[in-house]
């Protein structure tokens, strides 16, 4: 039983210690951050603007669906059906704003610095395989120069760059010279 409950506590240490866990409550503390800001800006800035055309809150935008929307002074109560379209108005420009700086500032500057990465990656990766491909070029001109040098003859690229003698057999020091 104790084994068991070490292997879970490990399993839940490795699950906090992920980078994921880390950079999503970072990512939860700075939208709440974030969402303040959002909500200043349409209360201090969207509202006096909506309200330069009528009532300066937003909430107070509503209609009434049925019988007459009154509120009765003693009990505080509501007569009729009152949809308040304010309040969605307000939520709905309140996520507009928030996605439209989330977008502008975030995701796309980093879908621009992702490009250009993947863009410098393939042209490295290019680079690299054009010195392979020289590098092995140079490999073969050498190793036909050996050759040249072993067998006496000038062995050409149409060869195929074989090693060996003409024979067929291994090209190397020979102890009969």
């Amino acid at each position: 039983m104790s084994e068991k409950k070490v292997s879970l506590l490990e399993g839940f240490k490795a699950f906090l210690m992920r980078g994921n866990v880390i950079d999503l409550a970072v990512a939860v503390v700075i939208g709440a951050a974030f969402t303040n800001i959002v909500n200043a800006v349409v209360k201090g800035i969207i509202n006096p603007l909506v309200g330069a055309f009528g009532t300066q809150d937003l909430d107070n935008y509503s209609s009434c669906l049925q019988g007459p929307c009154t509120t009765d002074p003693k009990t505080g109560e509501m007569d009729g059906i009152e949809i308040l379209w304010g309040s969605v108005l307000s939520a709905t420009l309140s996520f507009l704003i928030t996605a439209a700086v989330v977008y502008f500032l975030m995701v796309l500057p980093m879908a621009k610095y992702l490009a250009r990465r993947a863009a410098m990656q393939a042209a490295k990766e290019g680079v690299q395989e054009t010195l392979e491909v020289s590098e092995l070029e140079v490999l073969k001109e050498i190793r036909d120069a050996l050759l040249a040098q072993r067998t006496g003859g000038a062995p050409g690229p149409s060869s195929g760059g074989t090693p060996g003698g003409a024979d067929g057999t291994a090209a190397g020091p020979r102890e009969d010279r």
